[in-house]
């Protein structure tokens, strides 16, 4: 039987050391908790926002991120890959998501901003209209990628091969251009 739990404030829980009494949360706020190593898998987030919480290595098998909003969080390592692809619908500000996966995910208009995507592997993943704005990409994948209208601008260290993505209509600042010609080994100085 579900356990569903709405419109609730959860603020400094430390979820890694305590049971998660609900399977559903619908239009509830987590403010500085603590899911890191958390096994979250089969639960579902609904109209979620998670403030500067810490979900690092949580376990997301089967679980449901429908229209949720993570702010100033530390998710390093997840297997955004796992989760239940029906509905996902995730936005990032703020936040350090270095060594997680999203591959083969349907992430159109999501957004990526402001925040660390190091070794992020994005292959095989639908990006249309997404933003990375002001978002670091260090040796994040990007392979058979739907990149189309995604805006770049003022994105540091990406490097896309625009050979095997798609990026029409896609939007980049000047000085990252250099990010779509790396396979060239070329130089560009400014």
């Amino acid at each position: 039987m579900d356990k569903i739990i709405t419109e609730e404030n959860f603020k400094a829980i430390n979820f890694s050391e305590s049971s998660i009494e609900y399977n559903e949360f619908e239009h509830c706020t987590f403010i500085n908790c603590n899911f890191q190593n958390c096994d979250l898998s089969n639960l579902k987030f609904i109209d979620c926002d998670f403030e500067d919480c810490n979900l690092s290595s949580a376990k997301t098998k089967n679980t449901s991120f429908q229209t949720v909003n993570f702010k100033g969080c530390k998710i390093l390592g997840v297997h955004f890959d796992e989760c239940n692809a029906f509905g996902l619908t995730v936005n990032f500000d703020s936040c350090q998501l270095n060594h997680s996966i999203f591959y083969q995910l349907q992430l159109m208009k999501s957004k990526f901003i402001h925040s660390k995507l190091i070794e992020v592997d994005f292959s095989d993943s639908d990006l249309r209209e997404v933003s990375f704005q002001n978002s670091d990409l260090s040796g994040a994948v990007f392979e058979n990628c739907d990149l189309q209208k995604s805006d770049f601008r003022n994105t540091l260290n990406y490097s896309i091969n625009p050979e095997i993505n798609k990026l029409k209509n896609a939007k980049f600042s000047n000085d990252g251009i250099g990010g779509l010609l790396d396979k060239y080994q070329i130089k560009i100085e400014y």
